[in-house]
């Protein structure tokens, strides 16, 4: 997979994808991330990406003529199977679109900042647009690591033990059951006997019956 990301602040971006399980994959090569400046398709000295809204109003918006340029530069190079952009009025991120998206093999994500785009680029370049919450952030940096993080842990041969992301929380719309390691007795605060039990069917059992009860007592709503 290859995610290419459009930011005006680059820099965000560098300590995010160079550690851990990103690092990882990058390096064995199952994904590759590039992060692309805005301000290097911009046609002006001053490299300015924003300007005023039409109208007036509080606030800046990035300007058209430069991720236009971005978003047809890559799409000249290899085709793209959806230009996502990360807004607040986007489609709620799930587990079910990660996994959806862990299928593509090129993303391109753009990232907003101040008042957010100009509005052509939605009617003619972006395929969806999502959003990670219903908050606002001083841009889409964050929201896009938290993406890129989301898909690539779910590409086969990422995570060591490839069954992990599939027992993770909501992958059944159901949140994942309590876990326990060493010590077994820790002041006195004992892990359950039939973790210790070795009956892997029994064990499972348990798991699920947890998983289901502390669905319905934290999030009801993912049991409708």
């Amino acid at each position: 997979m290859r995610i290419d990301i459009i930011t005006c602040l680059p820099r965000l971006l560098d300590s995010f994808f160079a550690h851990s399980i990103l690092k990882r994959a990058q390096d064995a090569n199952h994904a590759q991330v590039h992060v692309h400046d805005l301000r290097d398709y911009t046609s002006n000295k001053q490299r300015q990406v924003d300007d005023y809204a039409f109208g007036g109003g509080a606030g800046m918006v990035l300007m058209i003529e430069p991720i236009a340029k971005c978003i047809r530069q890559l799409q000249s190079e290899r085709n793209y199977d959806e230009v996502i952009y990360m807004t607040p009025d986007g489609q709620r991120f799930e587990q079910k679109t990660a996994n959806r998206l862990s299928m593509a093999e090129n993303l391109i994500i753009l990232c907003g900042h101040y008042k957010g785009v100009d509005e052509r680029l939605r009617e003619h370049f972006i395929t969806k647009e999502i959003s990670i919450g219903d908050y606002v952030l001083s841009g889409g940096e964050l929201a896009a690591c938290v993406i890129a993080d989301s898909i690539i842990r779910l590409i086969p041969g990422v995570l060591n033990d490839e069954t992990s992301a599939l027992t993770d929380s909501f992958q059944d719309n159901l949140l994942a059951p309590p876990v326990y390691t060493r010590p077994a007795d820790f002041e006195g605060w004992k892990v359950p006997d039939i973790l210790l039990s070795g009956h892997d069917a029994k064990i499972s059992d348990w798991r699920f019956q947890q998983s289901l009860e502390r669905t319905r007592t934290r999030r009801p709503d993912l049991l409708d």
